[in-house]
Order: C-alpha cells, then structure tokens, then sequence
C-alpha cells in the first residue's frame, strides 16, 4: 500500500493529457492480454477430471502471474512519465534562463524573478526525489516477482522450442492435453516473449528518462551564470548522482540486457538440448546393433 500511496503523490502532479495517454494504453493491454488468457479457458475442459482441475489451477496461475506482472509494467510506466515530466521542467527552466539572461544585472530579476527560479527549482528537486523513492520501492515490492516472471519466461519458452523441434522431427509426440494453451508451441512462446519484452521496454524507457535528468540538469548550469542557481543544480546533480534509478529485482536488472540475455540463453541451452538429443541417437543405434549380433552369436 505505501508504493501506490507514493505513487498517486507523484502521479497527480503530471498533465491530464498524459493520464490519457497512458490511460489508454494501461487499458489496451491489460484488456487484450487478459481477454487472450480468458480465451484459452474453453481448452482446460479434459475427459479426466483431475486434468481438468490441473488445467484450471495452471491458467489461475498464470492468469494472477499476468496481472501482477501488468501491475509492475504499469508503474514502470507512470514513473516514466513522470521523469519525463521532470526533464521537461527542467527544459522549461532553461529556455527561461536563456530568455532572461541578459537582464540578469536588473534589481528587478533579483527581487524578483531569481527568488522564484530557486522555489521552482527547489520544487523540481523534491518531485524527483519523490519519484526516485517510488522507483525503490517498486523494486523492494516487486523484486521477487520479476524473478519468478524471468525464470518462468526462460523455462516456459525453452522447453516449448525443443519440444517443437522434437516433434517436427519425429522423436517425440507432446501431449497436448496437459496444455491450457490453443496451438501449443505458438501461443506460448508468442505470450511470454511478447509479455516479457513490454516489461523491459517499460524499464528501459523509464530508465533513459531518469538517465536525463543528469543531463539536463547540466544544461540548464551551462546557460546560466547566476551563482544561486547554480548552486542549487549542483546540489540537484548530487542527488541525481547518489540515486540509482534502475529498475532491479533482488540483483537483476530489468531493462533490454536482460531480454538479451535470456534470449542468448535460451539460444545456448536450446543447441545444449540439441546436441545431447543428436549425442543419444549413436549410442542407441550402437546398443542395437550390440544386441542384434550377441542374439546371432
């Protein structure tokens, strides 16, 4: 309950536009994945009925995997906008430095303006310190939940590809009246591949935002030669620095290097499945023809 109390603090400050925005795709996906799994609900039907129950436990499973793992990715998104929205403060900023540099020798500016830059400023600093306090918490909530999403994502699709190729090549049959899934090896692997990706585009889209931030803050400190100011983004710098906006869990970062590592890993133990398959089929025909000649003899 306290990540999504400090999550609805720092939400309410972005724009209606982008709630839209991201209310419309929060929804989008949330109701096409849901309806697919739904969809799979007429296959769980077996003619054991200890089967059946087993398939209805396995979509339950699945179905509560998908919406935690849809919880995770929506908050991902939320904070993205939100260090966008951040960035484009700091932008904002900067444009008015630019703008009013040239009267920063006025009493004017610095009754008056200068007073007002330091409170936005100021402002600014504390949403992202805000927004950096939900990102750890996000990653305390849900480390273990990427976990096992990860793991079941590498298995799941591991297994499905040999599976698949065993079959094409006439080794072995799979049964698929154990599978809750309609046309198996597609469904499966197509679900938790796409799933998977739209996490870890979320955490790395969120993570470039927050990346910019440092940046940012930079620019707006080249253009400017007021030493309040200045002072006061250095200061903000600091506390970008000693913050690690990275989406982790327990260890493991969520981001597009994790994609590619279970991409390549699932490449390499799929070729290690392969050659033990290839490996077995000599010494099955050497054990046959073993046989044959001791029953000759």
């Amino acid at each position: 309950m306290l990540l999504f109390q400090q999550l609805y603090v720092v939400a309410s400050r972005l724009p209606p536009t982008t709630f839209r925005r991201l209310s419309i795709y929060i929804h989008a996906k949330d109701i096409f994945g849901f309806l697919f799994l739904v969809g799979q609900a007429p296959n769980v039907q077996s003619k054991y009925l200890a089967q059946t129950f087993s398939k209805c436990l396995s979509l339950y499973t699945t179905l509560i995997v998908f919406i935690m793992d849809m919880l995770y990715m929506n908050c991902s998104c939320v904070i993205k906008e939100c260090f966008a929205r951040i960035n484009e403060n700091l932008r904002n900023l900067q444009h008015v430095l630019v703008m009013g540099e040239p009267h920063l020798l006025r009493r004017v500016y610095h009754e008056n303006k200068n007073p007002l830059l330091l409170m936005e400023l100021k402002a600014i600093k504390t949403r992202h310190q805000q927004v950096s306090d939900v990102l750890y918490q996000l990653n305390e909530t849900f480390g273990y939940q990427i976990i096992i999403t990860s793991t079941m994502t590498f298995a799941e699709v591991t297994f499905s590809l040999y599976f698949y190729i065993l079959q094409n090549i006439g080794e072995k049959e799979v049964n698929l009246e154990k599978q809750i899934w309609y046309a198996y090896f597609i469904t499966a692997v197509g679900y938790y591949f796409v799933k998977l990706s739209l996490m870890a585009w979320a955490c790395e889209t969120a993570k470039n935002e927050a990346a910019e931030v440092g940046t940012a803050i930079h620019e707006v400190i080249i253009n400017t030669t007021d030493k309040d100011v200045k002072n006061e983004l250095q200061l903000f710098s600091l506390q970008v620095l000693h913050r690690d906006n990275t989406f982790t869990a327990k260890g493991l970062t969520m981001d597009a290097t994790l994609l590619k590592t279970i991409v390549g890993s699932i490449t390499t133990y799929l070729l290690i499945l392969i050659q033990f398959m290839i490996s077995l089929h000599p010494c099955e025909k050497g054990n046959n023809t073993n046989s044959k000649n001791n029953t000759y003899t």
